[in-house]
């Protein structure tokens, strides 16, 4: 069973997850406030889904909020605990 990579707790395996959180993977809670926050990321930055670099920052953004990436564009390794904690500055 793998752990969500934001808050580190098990992620169901019945979850019924979209194909993007569960590569990550990232647990129902911590998804749903992604999706919360990407409608604020897309109008703050006043992004435009149809263009592709729009698309990919949206998905620079979404990795940053769940851990995966560190915001200096740097890859966390989520498998260490001690990188479990993305909202915490070094």
């Amino acid at each position: 069973m793998a752990k969500c990579t934001k808050c580190g707790e098990e992620v169901p395996a019945g979850a019924d997850l979209p194909p993007q959180a569960a590569s990550y993977p990232a647990c129902p809670k911590c998804w749903a406030g992604w999706k919360e926050y990407q409608v604020i990321v897309m109008n703050e930055m006043r992004l435009d889904m149809s263009m592709p670099e729009h698309r990919k920052l949206l998905k620079k953004h979404e990795k940053v909020f769940l851990g995966v990436l560190k915001p200096d564009g740097g890859v966390s390794d989520y498998t260490d605990e001690d990188n479990r904690k993305p909202d915490e500055q070094a």
